[in-house]
């Protein structure tokens, strides 16, 4: 097993960081290196800049518009960005949805909705997560009734992130009750601005609106928006949750983050007491195996093996990490990092216990990381899933 670049990957590399270091906006970079709230102004900017290069759809073949990367170029492309503090890519779109429409759509799906999503200009949400069907999607229970050419849908989707920007939306949906559950599970894309599909917020610990529940009232959905086969929707799901394991285990923001916590404690003079030094070690030598993890992956599949089925490892290891980075953050800031009012901070409150600038956000990133080992999949089900998988 070989971990080290090629001549050429350094090259590519390079290539890169010129043009992420000449394209990315300063004030973005600027928000996403000190964890201020990103807009959708902002992130949509981003991912138009992108989409311009072509490289939103950084992980496409050629043949549907994408680079045509390899495995590891696109390790590369995703670490460089994350360094030069460049927003993540929203995946539901680009990361997720896209991969289920070129393996399952139809050529006339892959033509009206590709090109969107590579450009950034369509934003899609994720329509999964049901009140009582998280880790247990098999149980989902919003409802689509065929009638002649058009779904009516009736159901409820949570913990849908930023589905207040949404424009399509894709969802798991009940198309069956007979047989296992998995059966009678389809696969559908929904037009957000239909009548009867309503957003209502949920705000979160740290006071932001970044989830939301979605009510669909007899939503009708033409029969032509319905993915692959009706009741084959669990295979194509089951596609789609590989991909979106491994972009949250994110180990290139993970690099980014460690340096930040250092930068944190150096500033708040904590650096210098070794028992928090032992623990940013500790937590360092954790990112450098999860990166390890993802390069022996990355060679497995340069050589033409098939990698170990660890999807649900990298999600494990990689939600675990990013709590504990806002964690020791938080201890290193102490009671500077308390909870503040959103709506006081962005009228410019500095009251008289409120530390430096960049210990503001601390709190909010804390609360906000206590998801990461639930959605995708709890961690208690992905480690049965590696049980199974790979321990046998």
């Amino acid at each position: 097993m070989d971990l080290a670049f090629t001549p050429e990957e350094q090259k590519f590399r390079e290539e890169v960081r010129a043009w992420v270091r000449e394209n990315l906006p300063q004030e973005i970079a600027h928000k996403v290196h000190n964890a201020l709230h990103l807009t959708r102004e902002d992130m949509q900017r981003w991912a138009k800049i992108l989409g311009k290069k072509g490289w939103l759809g950084y992980g496409w073949p050629k043949q549907f518009g994408g680079p045509g990367w390899s495995a590891v170029q696109k390790h590369l492309f995703e670490e460089e960005t994350a360094l030069a503090g460049a927003p993540r890519i929203i995946p539901f779109g680009p990361v997720m949805v896209a991969p289920v429409i070129m393996a399952f759509g139809s050529p006339e799906q892959q033509k009206r909705f590709l090109p969107g999503i590579a450009s950034g200009e369509v934003w899609w949400s994720q329509g999964y997560s049901e009140p009582g069907s998280g880790s247990d999607l098999a149980s989902v229970k919003t409802r689509a009734e065929r009638k002649g050419d058009h779904y009516i849908v009736n159901g409820q989707k949570t913990w849908t992130t930023l589905a207040q920007y949404g424009d399509w939306i894709f969802c798991l949906v009940r198309t069956s009750t007979e047989g296992k559950p998995q059966t009678g599970i389809s696969f559908l894309l929904i037009d957000m601005k239909s009548p009867g599909v309503t957003v209502r917020p949920i705000i979160m610990l740290d006071g932001g609106h970044e989830v939301n529940e979605v009510f669909f009232d007899n939503v009708e959905v033409p029969a032509e928006n319905l993915i692959g086969e009706e009741n084959k929707g669990w295979t194509y799901a089951k596609h789609l949750l590989s991909h979106e394991r491994t972009n949250i285990a994110d180990v290139n923001r993970a690099k980014r983050e460690l340096e930040r916590l250092k930068r944190i404690a150096k500033s708040e003079g904590v650096y210098s007491d070794m028992r928090f030094r032992d623990e940013i070690a500790k937590l360092e030598v954790d990112v450098v195996a999860l990166e390890m993890l993802v390069l022996r992956v990355l060679s497995a599949e340069k050589s033409g093996k098939n990698p170990l089925d660890i999807a649900a490892l990298l999600k494990i290891k990689g939600s675990e990490i990013q709590q504990r980075y806002t964690e020791l953050m938080m201890q290193a800031a102490g009671p500077y990092a308390s909870p503040f009012i959103q709506e006081a901070m962005a009228a410019g409150y500095q009251g008289e216990y409120v530390g430096a600038a960049y210990l503001a956000p601390l709190a909010a990133s804390y609360f906000n990381m206590r998801k990461t080992t639930i959605y995708g999949g709890s961690n208690e089900v992905q480690r049965n899933i590696v049980a199974q998988t790979v321990l046998g």
